[in-house]
């Protein structure tokens, strides 16, 4: 039986505007019927997922990739706010940096991501982990169901 694939909306946030190009290219070399949106730093990434300014009315991410380092507002803080607000934390969170600090690892865990990943050099290991990621994410596990934020169903 093949699994159903359910489309969610994912949101990358990296301030290298090459990284995000990139990911998406991995992503359309999959044709994951998922949606790819872009925060390009920590402030814009909590302003989406809190839907202030451009972002109102964006729609929930089902999964989020994050790059840890970035200006205004870097992954790590980030990644402890949105493990903090009670309206946010279900979504799970994965790191993807080109840290590979023992200290980074150990920390974002314990912040709660849900992976950490080594962003690959070159762009055919970025599109096996894209594969990697769209075979794990959206037909292995079970995903929550996206509420809109303030939505108490």
């Amino acid at each position: 039986m093949t699994p159903t694939i359910k489309p969610i909306t994912i949101l990358l946030a990296d301030d290298d505007e090459d990284d995000r190009m990139n990911t998406q290219h991995a992503f359309g070399q999959h044709h994951l019927a998922n949606e790819l949106r872009f925060a390009v730093d920590g402030e814009d990434l909590m302003d989406y997922l809190l839907q202030r300014g451009k972002h109102a009315g964006a729609p929930r991410p089902g999964l989020i990739l994050l790059d840890l380092n970035m200006p205004r507002k870097d992954g790590r803080e980030a990644l402890r706010e949105i493990k903090a607000d009670p309206d946010l934390r279900n979504i799970p969170v994965i790191v993807l940096t080109t840290s590979g600090e023992e200290e980074d690892i150990l920390k974002t865990y314990d912040l709660g991501a849900n992976s950490f990943i080594r962003k690959p050099v070159g762009f055919d290991a970025l599109v096996r982990i894209i594969d990697t990621l769209g075979q794990y994410w959206f037909q292995v596990v079970e995903l929550p169901t996206t509420v809109p934020r303030g939505s108490t169903t």
